[in-house]
């Protein structure tokens, strides 16, 4: 297991993210498709805004309305299955495969898939592709830079924002796209990685409450917090024995429950009191103001941050290495 982990997050600091070919964006190509075809309010069948507040709308529109978004619901489930069991049961099968079998050509394949599913080395270069422009002022190409990581509209962004909503980034995506991923390989090795990269996948692209996915993506939302509830954990504790213990869990203790999701709110309370940095606070999303509750203490987000945070996920994954090392242990003898 140890083994493999080193090899995969060798490959991933040589070689970062495939450019072309990533089974990730093969995947999303995918989705995108399956769900411009399930999902009703894409196509116009669902989705109209209702005022049930209103005392002239008919009962049958009330209810109709209401049929519509359990059926909507229901197309979410069936669509994220399609996506999700295929993918679990071919890695399960392959992993267990007389081809596999061989020892070679199943620890290159574990290597692989691990590989594949991680993305610190991107993570990191995606956040030294917003502070670079941001040491020099050149906003405009931070904020270009930054709508690559973030789901938030970047373009009225100052320097403060730039580097609160990057160093936020950092930190979800670091349980997201790292440390859940080893979590997941701990506990179902390859199948298990792969599940919950592709859930984590799905929930980025269809876990919004907005007009067109609140029902569609209930179910792979819900799915994405049961999955990373106790690798979200694990990320907030990691962080403040890598940080400032003291304030990342009064942050925690705090913050967290405050926040709409129940792991992202642990993660970044918690990562925020470690970097003893203030972040949170409303923002644009979509092209509507968003209220958010605030996280972490100390300073404001600054350029300096941004590295801090990165050298945070560093330690951090120092340490996720040590516990699989320490996992691994009783099979070395």
């Amino acid at each position: 297991m140890l083994i493999v982990l080193l090899c995969a997050l060798l490959l991933d600091y040589f070689f970062g993210e495939l450019s072309h070919y990533h089974p990730l964006v093969a995947f999303g190509h995918f989705a995108n498709r399956l769900e411009e075809r399930l999902n009703d309010a894409t196509r116009g069948i669902y989705g109209a805004k209702t005022d049930l507040s209103s005392e002239f709308i008919l009962e049958d529109k009330v209810e109709n309305h209401q049929r519509s978004a359990e059926q909507n619901r229901l197309n979410g489930i069936i669509a994220a299955l399609i996506c999700l069991l295929p993918a679990g049961w071919f890695t399960y099968s392959l992993m267990n495969s007389s081809f596999a079998n061989d020892t070679i050509t199943g620890f290159i394949l574990e290597v692989l898939i691990l590989y594949f599913a991680i993305g610190l080395n991107s993570l990191k270069q995606h956040a030294q592709d917003v502070l670079a422009p941001v040491m020099t002022h050149q906003f405009e190409q931070a904020r270009h830079a930054l709508s690559m990581m973030v789901s938030r509209d970047t373009q009225q962004m100052d320097e403060e924002g730039l580097c609160r909503a990057t160093t936020e980034s950092i930190l979800e995506n670091g349980n997201d796209a790292v440390f859940a991923v080893i979590f997941w390989f701990i506990i179902a090795g390859a199948p298990g990685v792969v599940v919950f990269r592709l859930t984590n996948t799905l929930d980025a692209m269809w876990g919004y409450k907005t007009e067109r996915f609140n029902h569609f993506g209930f179910f792979v939302a819900k799915l994405d917090d049961i999955m990373n509830y106790i690798p979200a954990r694990l990320t907030a504790v990691v962080y403040a024995l890598m940080g400032n213990w003291k304030n990342a869990m009064q942050c925690w203790s705090a913050q967290a429950s405050l926040w709409d999701s129940p792991n992202a709110g642990v993660v970044m309370s918690a990562g925020a009191g470690a970097l003893d940095v203030q972040l949170g606070g409303g923002d644009q999303y979509h092209g509507e103001y968003k209220e958010r509750p605030d996280l972490g203490c100390g300073q404001k987000a600054k350029p300096e941050i941004i590295q801090q945070a990165c050298e945070l996920l560093n330690r951090s994954t120092i340490l996720w290495i040590i516990i699989v090392a320490l996992i691994s242990l009783p099979t070395w003898f």
